[in-house]
């Protein structure tokens, strides 16, 4: 009676409300194949034998209601094929700010087992051509919460041409997901707690997306477990992409928080806006970048912990383009930015502060080599500002406002023009 009351937008919007989301027309039910979702039945060949079956009837949706589906093998989703739980948005469970106790018993829950002991076994989820995972929790209920974790392979692996992540928990994977070798991935709207790796994307020759992905101590702060993923974790980690771009992404408590690497086949240039790492060992790595550039704007680094919390880590291999705009730089550490290599890496209207932690006499940014911009920022301790190595080819450090005297060391024998900074 009370459906038939509501005008249908709001019928279409219950799912927002809390009501169970409603299957989509046609879709194929994995109850209807004989999963059981009561947490202890194995579902695999039920979830497989839909997956397959939608596959074969040229593509479509395979919708899983709410229930905690025991997965003690793998998925392999097929092309054109969408696996789609209830969940619209991800949701949140226990952790740093919700400490409740609750384990993921609501909404569409994957429970995965497989692969305990190694990293490099059979993914939980395989993604190809067209596929996607929407709507679900993947929680690993064998994990230590305790720690330190044990090792698992990836929870999610993308191939292939424009497969897609929408709306995941990904609670407590060992591997979040492995996005190496396809084309124009999409990960939206995906939050959890991966242990060791979060994404890793690599082996890309047309764009990729990455959008609100966040990555906070939901499940687990337990000491030997936390201390162990900031002691080994790494959230975000790119190799060879052909522009990536990268929006609203953030994430809490890792060794390194944005990762850039040689992989195989090159290296990453991209557009990461809005990026965030908070409470990192090294906010920003960057081994090795395009020289058509890594573009960070609107970005937020805090590091504080670790036995050498630097926030942006530009190593010797570095050959290309690194520049940041309008990002701050917080949490009482030891550098605000260490620089080497042949590349260019910039610094423009940002905000710098509480470096120099130990009181060792250390500048906020440092460049051992390459070529160096630092244009239009706020130094705003009263502390060493800028320290030019004698292998810094050329550096521009001009119009910034420092507080106390101008304090900017120069042993380069290159180019370097030192000029309008406001100090006082």
């Amino acid at each position: 009676m009370l459906m038939a009351m509501l005008p249908a937008a709001l019928v279409f919007c219950l799912p927002l409300l809390g009501a169970p989301s409603p299957q989509t027309p046609g879709a194929l039910n994995v109850r209807d194949f004989g999963a059981k979702g009561d947490g202890v039945t194995d579902d695999t060949a039920a979830f497989q034998e839909a997956l397959d079956a939608a596959s074969q009837a040229g593509g479509g949706v395979v919708f899983a209601p709410t229930g905690r589906y025991a997965i003690r093998g793998h998925l392999s989703i097929p092309a054109e094929v969408c696996l789609q739980g209830t969940w619209q948005a991800p949701p949140s469970h226990t952790g740093i700010r919700d400490r409740n106790g609750r384990k993921p018993e609501y909404g569409t829950v994957l429970l995965a087992y497989e692969g305990a002991g190694k990293e490099d076994g059979d993914p939980f989820i395989s993604l190809t051509n067209n596929s996607a995972l929407r709507g679900v929790v993947i929680y690993y209920p064998e994990q230590d919460a305790a720690g330190p974790p044990k090792p698992y392979p990836w929870a999610v692996r993308m191939r292939g041409n424009n497969p897609a992540v929408e709306n995941v928990e990904l609670l407590n994977p060992y591997q979040g997901i492995d996005a190496r070798q396809n084309q124009r991935h999409l990960i939206r709207n995906v939050h959890g707690q991966p242990l060791r790796r979060g994404v890793w994307v690599d082996d890309i020759y047309d764009i990729g997306r990455i959008e609100n992905v966040h990555f906070n101590p939901w499940w687990s702060m337990q000491p030997k477990l936390f201390d162990w993923q900031m002691a080994n974790g790494e959230a975000f980690i790119f190799g060879r992409s052909d522009w990536q771009y990268v929006l609203n992404t953030f994430c809490f408590g890792y060794r390194v928080g944005y990762r850039f690497v040689q992989g195989p086949r090159g290296v990453c240039n991209g557009n990461f806006l809005g990026i965030g790492a908070d409470d990192c060992w090294n906010a920003l790595v960057v081994e090795d970048s395009a020289p058509f550039g890594l573009l960070i704007t609107n970005g937020e680094f805090v590091s504080f912990h670790g036995p050498e919390p630097i926030q942006v880590l530009v190593g010797p291999k570095n050959s290309g383009v690194v520049r940041l705009v309008n990002c701050a730089f917080w949490g009482p550490n030891k550098q605000i930015a260490r620089v080497d290599g042949t590349g260019t890496v910039g610094f423009s209207d940002c905000t710098f502060m509480q470096w120099d932690k130990d009181k060792e006499g250390r500048p906020a940014i440092e460049a051992l080599g390459g070529s160096l911009l630092v244009r239009g920022c706020d130094f705003r301790d009263d502390k060493v500002q800028v320290k030019l190595g004698e292998r810094v080819q050329r550096a521009v450090i001009t119009g910034n406002i420092l507080r106390g005297a101008e304090r900017i060391t120069n042993a380069s024998k290159g180019q370097v023009k030192i000029t309008d900074n406001a100090g006082g």
